[in-house]
């Protein structure tokens, strides 16, 4: 019978998300609910497996991994893109590798990108903390009023120019930059378009949504945050190795920036890691596309590739990375 994983199922959503009956008659359907310890531990545990299903960024899947695999047929991606999967060396090595929709995952991102500002502005973790303990209001910070202030966007794409959206409702002056963009598009957005330089020195926050791409991997290093404003805050929804991560780590733990990050260079971040212990960070488990209406889109889709693939007939196939 064929062997099926659906990976990454760390917050047990897929399955109550989708309706896994019509692949689980045909197929024997085994669902992974924690993290691998490391490459070989996943090696060893997905051997049997000819199809596997997966929640992109979370397990890597570079070819040291599934060249290891090998019932490997089918490889379910949720989306079309990821930075830690080698999908071309699959495709090459005959692997079919089918992709899903993304469902509402731009305003999910966006949103959680919202949310991290307003909790670092407000201390809103802390003061959550502080009521918990029965010290209410003693010990807590007061934060600042975001209306007046900069945001700085760094990528004005979809989720970008969501954020851009939610800048101008809080009545925040919003300013963006990237490689590519034109007066035109920032001005589309509602977001005035200046020089990176020029964003990092005058916005109180700073949000991140690039693509994860050679061209934008460390396009925030150590130089770069030094322009900013000193308690100024960045916002991290993307991709970790947007930023340098010495570089942020040093300019938090000094206490130079404030950072809300839903992103990091590995996940599950570890718990020793200095990020957990500065209190002027706001950390979420990569929730930007973690919703309801985004997890029912992935795995519904998902079980519809599989059981074309099944059928012979599959559907939604990569042939390029």
């Amino acid at each position: 019978m064929t062997k099926i994983a659906v990976l990454d199922d760390w917050q047990r959503m897929a399955r109550t998300a989708a309706d896994w009956s019509p692949l689980a008659a045909r197929a024997e359907v085994t669902f992974f609910t924690e993290p691998f310890a490391n490459e070989d531990d996943a090696a060893r545990q997905l051997a049997p497996f000819d199809i596997l299903l997966v929640t992109r960024e979370r397990t890597p899947f570079p070819k040291s991994l599934w060249s290891r695999l090998p019932s490997l047929k089918m490889f379910g991606l949720t989306g079309a893109r990821a930075g830690l999967i080698d999908i071309a060396g699959m495709i090459d090595g005959g692997i079919t590798v089918c992709y899903t929709g993304g469902g509402p995952s731009a305003h999910s991102t966006a949103e959680i990108a919202l949310g991290l500002l307003l909790s670092l502005a407000r201390r809103i973790p802390a003061a959550d903390a502080a009521v918990r303990m029965g010290r209410f209001q003693l010990g807590t910070e007061a934060g600042p009023v975001l209306a007046g202030k900069t945001l700085g966007l760094v990528g004005l794409g979809r989720i970008g120019a969501l954020m851009a959206a939610y800048g101008r409702a809080l009545a925040m002056n919003v300013v963006a930059w990237s490689p590519n963009l034109t007066d035109e598009r920032a001005a589309a957005a509602g977001a005035s378009r200046v020089v990176k330089d020029t964003l990092l020195r005058t916005s109180d926050a700073v949000s991140l949504h690039l693509v994860l791409s050679p061209r934008t991997r460390g396009v925030l290093g150590d130089a770069d945050l030094a322009l900013m404003k000193r308690g100024a805050m960045l916002i991290n929804t993307s991709r970790a190795p947007l930023v340098d991560e010495a570089a942020l780590t040093d300019a938090v733990t000094s206490g130079r920036l404030r950072a809300g990050l839903d992103v990091f260079y590995r996940e599950p971040l570890p718990a020793d890691h200095p990020f957990t212990r500065a209190a002027n960070v706001v950390l979420t488990p990569h929730l930007g596309y973690s919703a309801i209406e985004v997890y029912e889109e992935y795995y519904r889709e998902c079980i519809g590739n599989a059981l074309a693939f099944l059928d012979g007939k599959p559907i939604r196939v990569l042939t390029s990375a």
